[in-house]
């Protein structure tokens, strides 16, 4: 993305769960320019939208932390419909360890879903 890249989580309970890195890297949102801060936001939204078509998902949520890694990145998750109703109006982060860490990142499995997430993602920043 013009902004930064995007990566799939490494755990995948929430399937579709991304990472968006900023590149070049800063501490924060606030280390960016104006235009740099607006891009970034932009890349983040694009990348929602992207999930939204290409998980089902029913609404997206993100959260810029930077508390123990002090890189800016953006959490992205998809939210179903079908998650347990005990974690599904809370953060995602609220999901027990022993959940959150059941579903790893695995590159055969997840590739589809990098190739459509890729090309939803070019159809709109108009590559």
């Amino acid at each position: 993305m013009p902004s930064g890249w995007v990566v799939l989580g490494d755990v995948q309970f929430l399937r579709g769960y991304a990472i968006l890195l900023a590149d070049p890297v800063v501490p924060d949102l606030n280390a960016l320019s104006i235009a740099d801060r607006t891009r970034y936001l932009l890349d983040m939204s694009i990348l929602g939208d992207a999930l939204l078509e290409v998980t089902g998902a029913v609404r997206i949520n993100y959260e810029i932390l930077g508390n123990q890694d002090p890189a800016l990145h953006a959490h992205v998750f998809p939210r179903y419909a079908d998650e347990p109703e005990a974690y599904r109006g809370g953060p995602p982060f609220f999901y027990p360890a022993e959940q959150r860490n059941a579903i790893r990142f695995d590159l055969e499995r997840d590739r589809p879903l990098m190739t459509l997430l890729a090309e939803a993602i070019a159809r709109r920043l108009g590559a």
